[in-house]
């Protein structure tokens, strides 16, 4: 959530931010950042600091704004390196390289003064003397360390800084110092000088790929959105995906509409069908038809000429579109023409941020109006230092409900005849609605049943069902009401006759996915 704006906190118009940019860091900072001040990014070598400076720089370039590009440890043509490698050029940015800028003799002698004591003096100057040449109003300092080394101690490398900061009041500049954390631990002078505080951090898992995120720990004065936020370096820039900032709406906005699967018994068993813009939990142990449960609700939801969006964590897109073909869903015209897409994930190549922000991209930009995640346990399992991953998924899925999306998660049980609760306790409470699915046994054969176990919006079936897999997605037959026991697995039958669905039984009648105008 934002951080709230002190009484004494004056608004600033668009006219009075400088873009970073970065959209997602603009967002994030609710515009930009306020223009005339000093500000420091914080972070780690490699973190990204010079990219980010870069793109500052490049933005306001475009805008007609000035700018100069003070390098204090890096020479000029890696600077220009690093440009190159994004596709950027650095023509419309004023560069200044310390090392051949200071003019200072190796010869040189120091008489009774330091020579870091000198060298301070003279790289100020020479710094200075640079702003004061290309009279920019945007400047960067990359980085603070060097300048650090030569002030010898914290007093007074604090009051050189005091030092830059009167310079740059009266010059309507917006300054980004860089540094990248060599300092003490616990040392933070730069943080109580600054107008505010980007920190860029790199965190390493176990396995997979790298993790980068930030945090604006400092923005006086104004509103910002605190807490992490995940990023990625890319060629051409950096890209911050945002944590997701709900817009609540009233109930009338989104409507009590009933969606239905195309099975009038699976919409008996859930009470008329599906709350459009809740969300729906299917767990059950592997290969009980979670997957295609959710493909049947995607292609009634295309059917109605919606769009819809499929993760795939656990399935590659081939093995999906065969499964559809072979139980008669012919899902490319949908593909097609855009109103099924689907995207595999790799979880390890991708932080629970930047998934979050391809939902809200999916639902902002394409109008989606249903989001299939299947399955979370891919999700979940493969991120396992991500301890806060339940209250992002939390957080999803209120994004979703707010903005009147209906979202199918799939969960996978251990085993197949364990506990129904072993897995999902942790997750089940996310969900409007939990659909179970479990195996039975009966002389000899293995058998599939489906329950309602949760439906907040309303009422449901409780009968325990059989369903089985076949042409058209998941036929569900009859109530087991002559069984006791069918959740443990292996039942005890107390009827007369035999209720159980017989292999020429018709199957429900399915929906023919055709285009919205037909």
């Amino acid at each position: 959530m934002p951080n709230e704006l002190p009484p004494n906190a004056t608004a600033t118009t668009a006219s009075d931010r400088a873009s970073t940019g970065v959209t997602g860091l603009d967002e994030i900072l609710g515009g930009g950042l306020p223009t005339n001040h000093l500000y420091l990014i914080d972070g780690e070598p490699g973190t990204g600091k010079t990219t980010l400076a870069l793109q500052f720089l490049l933005a306001g370039a475009a805008l007609g704004q000035r700018g100069l590009y003070v390098t204090l440890s890096e020479s000029e043509a890696e600077l220009r390196a690093v440009a190159g490698s994004h596709g950027w050029t650095l023509d419309s940015i004023d560069v200044f390289e310390l090392s051949t800028g200071t003019g200072l003799a190796v010869e040189e002698g120091y008489t009774i003064f330091h020579p870091a004591e000198v060298e301070l003096q003279q790289t100020m100057d020479a710094v200075l003397a640079a702003v004061d040449r290309h009279a920019p109003s945007l400047v960067v300092f990359d980085s603070l360390s060097e300048m650090r080394l030569l002030a010898r101690d914290p007093l007074r490398f604090r009051r050189q800084i005091l030092a830059l900061k009167q310079f740059f009041a009266g010059r309507q500049c917006t300054v980004l110092l860089l540094d990248d954390k060599t300092a003490p631990e616990g040392d933070l002078q730069l943080h109580s000088l600054a107008h505010g505080v980007v920190v860029l951090e790199h965190v390493a898992l176990e396995y997979g790929a790298e993790r980068r995120r930030l945090q604006v720990t400092k923005l006086r004065g104004l509103r910002f959105r605190g807490g992490y936020h995940d990023f990625r370096i890319c060629t051409g820039g950096i890209q911050v995906y945002p944590r997701i900032h709900t817009d609540k709406r009233t109930e009338a906005e989104i409507g009590e509409r009933l969606l239905l699967s195309g099975s009038a018994e699976l919409d008996a068993l859930l009470g008329g069908g599906l709350q459009a813009g809740t969300s729906l939990l299917i767990t059950g142990p592997a290969g009980t038809g979670k997957s295609v449960l959710a493909t049947q609700y995607a292609c009634a939801a295309v059917t109605r000429g919606e769009g819809v969006r499929f993760f795939l964590f656990d399935e590659r897109l081939t093995t999906f579109r065969l499964r559809g073909e072979g139980l008669g869903m012919d899902l490319r015209e949908p593909i097609a023409d855009g109103r099924l897409r689907l995207r595999q994930v790799e979880p390890t190549e991708l932080s629970p941020g930047e998934f979050a922000n391809q939902v809200v991209e999916a639902v902002q930009r394409d109008g989606v109006r249903m989001v299939v995640i299947d399955s979370i346990n891919g999700y979940l399992q493969s991120m396992p230092e991500e301890r806060l991953l339940p209250i992002q998924v939390h957080e999803l899925l209120s994004y979703l409900a707010d903005n009147g999306v209906t979202c199918l998660l799939t969960m996978v049980q251990r085993g197949i005849f364990g506990s129904p609760v072993d897995e999902t306790a942790d997750v089940s409470y996310l969900a409007d609605a939990v659909i179970l699915l479990r195996y039975f046994e009966v002389n000899g054969s293995v058998r599939q049943a489906i329950s309602v176990v949760k439906k907040r919006s309303g009422d449901h079936e409780r009968t325990i069902r059989e369903c089985r897999v076949g042409r058209g997605g998941l036929h569900v037959g009859a109530p087991l009401r002559e069984f006791q026991g069918v959740l443990t697995g292996v039942p005890s039958y107390t009827g007369g006759a035999g209720p159980l669905m017989q292999n020429g039984s018709q199957p429900p009648s399915v929906p023919v996915i055709a285009p919205p105008d037909a």
